[in-house]
């Protein structure tokens, strides 16, 4: 898969998955397209663009398959679908995804809450998913929930994490998602479990998708970019959170995180473009920014480069 280059390490925004899930408000298909485009315009290198979960429970994704098929092949290259299930895979290839992000808790008890299942079960159905991607020229990653701290049994031991990533049945995904589910982890502990799975990894990059509910999100971020994370999650505007994750605030801002790693495509330009297409994407929603680089960006301080110019 070609994307711009960020140097060591990508940027993948999921507004349009994880920080839909809880929003009382809706984007309509033609924004979500249009939020797509300029994203991948201003230089975002790749995008988490819905999910396969039931409409019925997670309404505000219920058009997925339609957002991806207003997209053009280059576009759908770039964005990843969140699916459980071989059948999610199926049913998404059919309409044109070829990037599939197969979810499952470390524990079972926040998979059979999250999924509906244990978590013996989606590992055992995981080679029925990378074998239907495969046929349609697509690729799969292993995105592990709960890998700091379950809602439902507290603190993960970090060994189980790792047996997951090992585990031979993961054999053909090309990435493993380490997620922060609640937003407790802190940057040692963060730093330690992306430097611990690179071996068990095998090769394949290693993302980090954080929270901000304990204010730790771009610091977190940081600590796995430099413990080798090769691509790191976050929404525009910090929204986000898990329906089976009381007290799980948003997901780290991705302009905050932009902000702080400063990748060759971004600078004070469209950096400012980005804070406004966030703007107007949590207007649509009825949603409040938790960006603090937005913030700022809007604040004073005009000789700073990066502040929003005055209209």
């Amino acid at each position: 898969m070609t994307t711009p280059s960020t140097g060591e390490v990508s940027v993948r925004d999921v507004a349009l998955r994880d920080g839909l899930q809880l929003t009382d408000g809706r984007l309509g298909t033609g924004s979500k397209v249009e939020l797509v485009r300029t994203l991948l315009r201003l230089g975002v290198p790749e995008l988490e663009v819905g999910s396969m979960a039931r409409p019925d429970l997670v309404p505000a994704l219920a058009d997925t398959l339609e957002v991806i098929g207003a997209l053009d092949e280059d576009e759908r290259d770039r964005c990843w679908v969140w699916v459980a299930t071989p059948g999610h895979v199926r049913r998404a290839a059919d309409a044109g995804v070829r990037r599939f992000q197969y979810c499952l808790s470390v524990t079972d008890q926040h998979n059979r809450a999250n999924i509906g299942r244990d978590a013996e079960t989606s590992m055992a159905a995981l080679p029925q998913a990378v074998e239907a991607a495969a046929a349609v020229g697509g690729t799969v990653q292993v995105c592990l929930a709960t890998t700091f701290t379950c809602p439902l049994t507290g603190p993960v031991d970090p060994d189980r994490v790792l047996e997951l990533i090992a585990d031979p049945r993961g054999a053909g995904t090309v990435d493993v998602v380490l997620a922060d589910t609640l937003g407790q982890a802190h940057p040692r502990q963060v730093g330690e479990l992306v430097s611990s799975a690179i071996g068990p990894a095998d090769g394949r990059r290693v993302v980090f998708h954080g929270h901000d509910t304990w204010g730790m999100g771009v610091a977190n971020s940081l600590a796995a970019v430099a413990a080798g994370a090769g691509m790191i999650d976050s929404a525009l505007g910090g929204l986000g959170g898990c329906p089976f994750a009381p007290g799980a605030s948003g997901n780290t801002a991705t302009e905050d995180v932009l902000f702080a790693l400063r990748p060759d495509w971004l600078g004070p330009e469209n950096f400012h473009e980005l804070v406004r297409v966030g703007d107007r994407m949590l207007a649509e929603l009825g949603e409040r920014s938790r960006s603090r680089a937005s913030a700022g960006a809007h604040g004073n301080g005009r000789e700073y480069d990066w502040t929003l110019p005055a209209t």
